[in-house]
């Protein structure tokens, strides 16, 4: 096995899709506030896509990069998705959940002429001239079949682009447990972005996905720990989002018993979700997302807070979680 390139990741590290306008819109001022914060209490990766915002979060990341040294930071962005401008009818982009002019279109392409066009594109966004890591972006949600062209001929262009040394490393980010596996089957990614399977009250890349990676070297950056925000608060209700939609009943009960085992041990549940998947020791960053300065600081402070190794113990053991 060929050796994995090795960068350096802090714990908490940042998801760029608020940035993109993800739910409610954000000020140009508003996204600098929340980079700034995240550079202020030592965040130095960094994640985006063009997905997010049509390109707005790349427009704006990038900006605020820009100002810092290119030796003290890793960026990654996505492929997968090429943007086509379309005529502009004065629609949002609400239909991908972003408050932004529905001026372009989101067109599926894991060919290598797609993959090296979307870098190019992305890196135009950005006004860098390179990203450290590039991903594979929801590979399994193309066309019928789309899975098997990304594995094929998406994988074999990153890894043609990491053997130029275009990038340094390449992975898949999906919250698709089968695609995962099968991404870490082909033995090519040197990451997986796994978001939303390795949370509290998800673990289902723990059976299959985890021990592959395990076997190849290939390292785990955790993102959607809060399961789209359920989890953000000690005292779980039906308000909450989970998987982007409603909180289902026995979702609820299971994150309120979890709140409860945590309380026990004098933690509350957003620090133990934040923590959680960093007990896999393949996990090499959790990836959260921020709207506002205030969640950057809240989330640093969680990731410092002591949390008792017991609790994770009392949680396996009333059959709460699996790790």
């Amino acid at each position: 096995m060929a050796e994995r390139p090795t960068l350096e990741f802090p714990p908490l590290s940042l998801g760029a899709a608020n940035l993109g306008n993800l739910y409610e819109r954000m000020t140009d001022e508003q996204a600098w506030a929340v980079l700034e914060t995240a550079w202020e209490r030592g965040v130095r990766y960094f994640d985006t896509a063009p997905h997010y915002g049509l390109g707005l979060s790349e427009r704006r990341l990038g900006a605020f990069l820009a100002t810092k040294p290119r030796d003290e930071f890793v960026v990654s962005t996505k492929v997968g998705r090429l943007l086509e401008p379309v005529p502009d009818t004065g629609e949002l982009d609400t239909a991908h959940d972003f408050v932004v002019p529905a001026d372009h279109r989101r067109v599926w392409d894991f060919s290598a002429d797609g993959v090296r066009r979307g870098l190019e594109d992305s890196l135009n966004r950005l006004g860098l001239d390179s990203v450290d890591v590039l991903y594979l972006h929801d590979p399994e949600e193309g066309a019928p079949g789309a899975l098997d062209t990304a594995l094929s001929s998406g994988l074999d262009a990153l890894a043609t682009l990491r053997d130029e040394g275009v990038v340094s490393a390449v992975g898949v980010g999906s919250k698709s447990t089968p695609a995962l596996l099968a991404s870490a089957r082909t033995g090519v990614p040197d990451l997986l972005m796994v978001a939303g399977r390795l949370t509290l009250l998800d673990q289902s890349a723990a059976e299959a996905v985890l021990p592959e990676c395990r076997a190849r070297g290939i390292g785990v950056v955790s993102a959607a720990v809060f399961n789209s925000g359920v989890l953000t608060t000690s005292e779980p209700d039906e308000s909450g989002r989970y998987e982007y939609g409603p909180v289902p009943t026995e979702v609820l009960a299971r994150a309120r018993a979890i709140a409860a085992v945590c309380a026990e041990f004098g933690v509350d549940l957003p620090t133990a979700a934040l923590r959680y998947s960093l007990t896999e020791p393949s996990v090499r960053t959790v990836v959260a997302g921020s709207a506002t300065p205030a969640q950057i600081r809240d989330n640093a402070d969680r990731m410092a807070a002591p949390v008792p190794d017991g609790l994770w113990k009392a949680l396996r053991d009333k059959g709460l979680t699996r790790l």
